[in-house]
């Protein structure tokens, strides 16, 4: 296989207009100041309204002492504060770290140690901001900046909430106790001028947080160049689209890459409206967009399967979707066909990871498509199919470890040398995905070197559910496995085996988890076992465990009469 097989038809070499990741949110509001940039729940904010809040939180974040590279925290779901604070931190000369707003203190004060956080932006929700200080106070953690969302909901809601809702709210500690805090309505009054800082394009912009090809957490680092490449790429990907006009639909998580990059970062570069959710629920989702009527859409396979099946019982013609982009996992063929069907709806398949920012693939916007095909490398994007072992090119129709190389890919994992050697060789990026090619160029994946679960999108690792077993006392060997899951994609089963004498059940080790591992992570089903199979070195076969769990589906589905 020759090294341009997979390369893209299209050149880009980083030739946008901005070279630093901000700037494309001051051309919008130059060009487009008026333009609603942000939908929240039906309250509005013009360009030119965020990119005022954008300069105000940054000259109060220096004001509160944040200079160049300082890490700054974002805990925060879809709410018009991630969008502002995130602009502003890069605005500050700072380095943006994104925290999933439903880890538990115990993962949130890791990945703040990590990354040496200082300041962190974190929702007023009772629930969040009680894990969130904790691991603030725990690790150090300057100041929070407290976000408070009825002042961001539209005026009946925010009276409402505020009135009806109050226990749910968090309140500042006083003076003297745990971590200080600042809000941001005060963080945005600053009267400090904001001071220039000189950033260069390869500077990190980004700590973006993923475990890799191991589970242990690992922040990759994002450049200003990436982030920029990887939107200039994703803007190129769609030929059709209008500066000024689309609107892009934000359910899935800004803390999360695919919808940092899909949504906030394609959307501030061609000046698109965002309709921001704060949550995923099935008939809010369906109410927004028939609502909002947005034209660009992207989602896990979850979320469209979850609509296709609603719409299918009461018909929604979603046809006003101009481009629906399915990312985060592998797009099963039956919900993919069930989802055109009943919407209208033009669905795409991509590619990418948190390493390369992370779109690295996609099936054309207005090109042929491959169902059960992740597209074509996006711009400067040459993907190769080398052997996992001798790292060489295998021939057309082989498989082999996807390698990527493009302007889009991190400098390396922070503080991590070691494991930034093992995922950047001579060649590229190493995804741990086995994948094949067609005569048309089209790229397949068709199965993993890792043993990671992809669940809604979300990356579950096994090594993180076991981690958490383990500290159960009564447990001496715990193990977890993807499993197929019609609604995730994939979900946790676990096998446990108690140490002697424990009247342990599943009930109880499922209640000790509730505080040691997200929702998400949690598996779906925990066997307790007398043994597990092991290898001939005596470790846990977790490859004997999903050929069992196959065997049973198997037979399962024989018994039932299904085909197989």
């Amino acid at each position: 296989m020759s090294d341009d097989l997979l390369r893209s038809s299209s050149s880009l070499g980083i030739a946008s207009p901005h070279a630093l990741a901000y700037e494309a949110l001051d051309d919008a509001v130059a060009r487009f100041g008026e333009r609603s940039a942000i939908d929240f729940l039906g309250r509005r904010w013009s360009y030119r309204d965020v990119g005022t809040l954008v300069e105000r939180v940054a000259a109060g974040l220096q004001a509160l002492g944040v200079g160049k590279g300082d890490r700054v925290g974002l805990c925060l779901p879809n709410t018009p504060f991630g969008v502002v604070a995130h602009h502003a931190v890069l605005k500050a000369g700072a380095v943006v770290v994104n925290f999933n707003p439903l880890y538990v203190a115990r993962e949130l004060e890791h990945q703040i140690r990590d990354s040496g956080t200082t300041v962190m932006f974190v929702i007023d929700l009772a629930e969040v901001h009680a894990r969130a200080s904790a691991a603030c106070a725990a690790a150090g953690v300057r100041h929070i900046v407290l976000c408070r969302l009825a002042d961001v909901l539209p005026r009946g809601k925010a009276a409402l909430y505020r009135l009806l809702k109050r226990r749910a709210q968090a309140k500042a500690p006083p003076p003297g106790e745990g971590v200080p805090h600042v809000d941001f309505a005060a963080l945005a009054a600053t009267a400090e001028p904001l001071r220039p800082v000189e950033i260069g394009m390869h500077d990190i912009a980004v700590l973006q947080y993923t475990g890799g090809t191991t589970g242990t957490p690992k922040g990759a680092m994002l450049t200003h160049a990436n982030l920029v490449s990887n939107a200039e790429q994703c803007v190129r990907f769609d030929p059709t689209r209008r500066h000024g006009v689309e609107r892009v639909f934000g359910v899935l998580p800004l803390f999360h890459v695919f919808a940092m990059t899909v949504v906030m970062n394609y959307a501030v570069r061609i000046a698109a409206e965002m309709v921001l959710l704060p949550r995923y629920d099935l008939a809010a989702t369906l109410k927004a967009l028939l609502r909002t009527k947005p034209t660009v859409f992207p989602a896990v396979p979850t979320i469209y399967g979850a609509i296709a099946a609603l719409a299918q019982l009461k018909r929604r013609d979603l046809s006003f979707v101009r481009l629906c982009i399915s990312g985060g996992a592998p797009l099963p063929r039956e919900i993919g066909a069930l989802f055109r069907e009943v919407t209208g709806a033009q669905l795409v398949e991509g590619y990418g990871l948190t390493e390369a920012s992370p779109v690295v693939s996609c099936n054309p916007a207005n090109g042929p498509v491959k169902y059960g095909s992740i597209g074509l490398p996006l711009a400067d994007t040459v993907i190769e199919i080398r052997d996992p072992d001798t790292r060489e090119l295998v021939g057309r129709g082989e498989r082999g470890e996807l390698v990527i190389r493009g302007p889009q890919v991190m400098l390396g994992y922070w503080q991590k040398p070691e494991e930034t050697a093992a995922a950047l060789d001579a060649h590229g990026l190493r995804t741990g995905d086995i994948g094949t090619v067609d005569e048309d160029g089209y790229i397949f994946v068709v199965d993993r070197i890792k043993d990671l679960i992809l669940s809604s999108g979300y990356n579950v690792y096994p090594r993180v559910i076991e981690d958490a077993l383990h500290r159960h006392p009564d447990v001496r060997e715990a193990v977890a496995i993807g499993v197929p899951d019609r609604y995730r994609g994939q979900s946790a089963k676990a096998f446990v085996v108690l140490r002697q004498g424990s009247s342990l059940t599943s009930g109880d080790l499922d209640r000790f988890l509730l505080d040691q591992l997200s929702k998400i992570e949690r598996p779906k089903a925990i066997v307790i076992r007398d043994a597990l199979p092991k290898t001939a070195i005596g470790k846990v076969s977790r490859k004997e465990l999903v050929a069992e769990e196959e065997r049973n589906r198997a037979s399962q589905d024989a018994g039932r009469g299904v085909a197989a």
